[in-house]
């Protein structure tokens, strides 16, 4: 079997198992459609991308139709752009101002209509023989590979402030599952970027063998092929995905600037509420819940943690757990208590978190802590 079969069996499989994943979402009851559907569409329109590989064995469409498919791939970034915020916040929406991620398609066409889309079908087919060498077509091109770059950042840094939001508001370990699974999304859509540009520069080049470029392209679509399956995997096998925050949610220092920078008299409120009532016992705590529970504005505890403490909301009560921890390991009387039901006793749900935090607390292992007692 040559190259090109093999281009042309695994794009088609690629575009089979997307095509399935996306009417499965597409019709699935869930609460969080509108990332199923978004997730859908990037897929969608990927499988489109992709067909190019083999459609032109069974179908031959219209020179117009060919380059609005070619085209077609600028509603990827938008689309994975889209999806990656509706799962990071739970109430996200799409509102009239999101129509500005279509501005690049616009001028794209816009650039075409005069010297291909107005013109006649031969003028149509040299135009396409000639399109990475004409000037419509280099600034397309650059244009799009700009743009890629620019939501590349955007994905990279709403998830590092996603991040931020989480060690601020939460200590459960599950509602960092969002965080990680957006962050393996982007490095597969990284990877996968990189070796598309790749590909495309080395075929745009002028100077390449075209076998070359086959197996490039080989090594792109098992790269696809590998994502389609990891993505049905975590997507379908991962319950604990997209419980996504507040929209509204801010970063403490976005807040402190409209509260007082007193904050003496909380904060010793709040140390002697967490030693005297044990609130971080709770494996479930948030800065929400905590603040109902001291009497404190959620924001202005946030400030007063992540600001004025200079600690995140994370580390802040995993500190009082660790001690909590540590108290009862050094206990004569409960040495008969396992690891493990101390770290669900100081409000830890899992071992790794626990283990993790208590060396970075104290340097040692909660086992290694307990033998040099």
């Amino acid at each position: 079997m040559d190259n090109s079969a093999i281009i042309s069996i695994t794009s088609l499989i690629i575009v089979a198992l997307f095509s399935l994943f996306s009417t499965f979402l597409l019709t699935v009851k869930t609460s969080k459609k509108l990332s199923n559907q978004l997730l859908a569409a990037f897929l969608i329109v990927t499988a489109i991308d992709i067909s190019v590989f083999f459609y032109h064995n069974f179908i031959e469409f219209p020179h117009a139709i060919e380059m609005l498919r070619m085209q077609i791939s600028s509603f990827k970034d938008p689309l994975l752009f889209l999806y990656i915020l509706s799962v990071l916040y739970s109430d996200f929406k799409l509102r009239p101002k999101h129509l500005v991620l279509l501005l690049p398609w616009v001028i794209t066409i816009l650039i075409l209509i005069p010297n291909f889309f107005l013109v006649s079908e031969k003028a149509q087919i040299q135009f396409r023989i000639n399109y990475t060498e004409s000037f419509e077509g280099q600034f397309i091109i650059g244009m799009n590979r700009f743009v890629e770059v620019l939501y590349i950042i955007a994905e990279i840094y709403y998830l590092l402030r996603y991040r931020k939001l989480l060690l601020e508001n939460y200590t459960s370990k599950d509602a960092f599952y969002n965080y990680h699974w957006v962050k393996q999304l982007i490095i597969f859509i990284l990877v996968g970027q990189l070796l598309t540009f790749i590909k495309g520069y080395i075929r745009d080049s002028g100077d390449f063998d075209v076998e070359f470029v086959n197996i490039f392209r080989i090594i792109l679509l098992a790269f696809g092929l590998f994502f389609s399956f990891w993505l049905v995997f975590k997507a379908l096998l991962s319950p604990k995905l997209f419980r996504g925050i507040a929209v509204d949610l801010r970063l403490s220092k976005e807040m402190i600037s409209e509260k007082p920078n007193e904050f003496t008299n909380q904060i010793e409120s709040i140390r002697s509420y967490m030693l005297k009532e044990e609130p971080f016992l709770d494996a479930s705590l948030t800065v929400k819940s905590l603040s109902e529970k001291i009497d404190i504005p959620h924001r202005e505890l946030s400030i007063i943690i992540n600001q004025e403490l200079g600690q995140h909301f994370f580390d802040f009560i995993n500190k009082y757990r660790i001690e909590k921890a540590m108290s009862i390991l050094k206990d004569p009387a409960k040495k008969k208590h396992t690891v493990l039901e101390i770290l669900y006793e100081v409000g830890f749900n899992s071992k790794s978190s626990f283990n993790t935090a208590f060396k970075k607390h104290t340097g040692k292992t909660p086992t290694a802590f307990r033998k040099n007692q």
